[in-house]
């Protein structure tokens, strides 16, 4: 396989990728020990504990969280009516998709609250000290700083369930408030912008960060910061991607072209 080559020619300065089969890593390419920030593919690892956190019967999707009417099902979903930045909401809970970090954040602080402990504590006896990670140090919503052989453990985590049972990922996965519009932020307005608990989900939305060959059950996130990783369930393969590039017009063509070259060779 070879298709990761082609991150050679982009215009960032360090990249680091990996493709990702439920056996483990089939091909990286850069630097496996480089730490990059992850930006908003942190979210990733907040559901991740989340769900376990809903496995331990400390949490409810359902309890009253955030805005008034909204619930943890709605701050996950990024229909709780929060701006992206920002605790006054400009929408009714469950009527739009509106992308939030700050809900993502309030999703922390419930999570903290509920067990007794700072989040980022949380995180790590949960998710990120069992996968080997590194602990979290900002943001829950996009702090997260870890190297691409870090976001494949995460991958292999999402194709091959280890830490929460294969139907709590399943439940997550599946989308929550259907038929909410929204915008998938860089890539324009989504009627419908389906969204899991945490994940984005791929569906058939257009145009989109991964590839035409990507299947509609294909789930993940793309960061600022020029990362993103995808788990295509159908495929059982996942791809991840680190770069000191912030996202920008070379990222919308490169990465669908990435992925459908990956695809194309497995």
């Amino acid at each position: 396989m070879g298709a990761l080559e082609e991150v050679a020619g982009w215009p960032a300065e360090h990249v680091s990728a990996a493709v990702v089969s439920p056996d483990g890593v089939v091909e990286a390419h850069g630097e496996r020990d480089r730490s990059f920030g992850w930006a908003s593919v942190t979210k990733l690892l907040t559901t991740e504990a989340l769900l376990v956190a809903l496995e331990e019967g400390i949490l409810d999707l359902d309890q009253a969280a955030g805005p008034a009417g909204s619930t943890l099902r709605h701050l996950a979903a990024h229909a709780s009516g929060l701006p992206p930045d920002g605790d006054v909401p400009v929408a009714r809970p469950g009527t739009r998709r509106i992308y939030s970090n700050r809900g993502i954040e309030r999703l922390a602080e419930e999570i903290e609250a509920a067990a007794e402990m700072p989040f980022a504590e949380y995180l790590r006896a949960a998710v990120t000290g069992p996968l080997g990670l590194r602990p979290l140090s900002g943001s829950a919503a996009s702090g997260y700083r870890g190297t691409i052989d870090e976001l494949a453990a995460l991958a292999l985590e999402l194709l091959a369930p280890q830490l929460v049972a294969p139907e709590t990922l399943a439940g997550a996965v599946a989308v929550q408030f259907p038929g909410l519009n929204g915008v998938v932020p860089g890539f324009g307005r989504q009627e419908p912008n389906d969204w899991g608990l945490g994940f984005e989900l791929r569906d058939h939305k257009e145009p989109h960060w991964t590839g035409a060959d990507n299947s509609p059950r294909t789930f993940g996130h793309f960061g600022a910061t020029g990362t993103f990783l995808w788990v295509d369930p159908e495929r059982r393969l996942a791809l991840a991607c680190l770069t000191d590039l912030d996202f920008g017009a070379w990222a919308r063509e490169a990465w669908p072209r990435l992925s459908d070259a990956v695809l194309g060779e497995t």
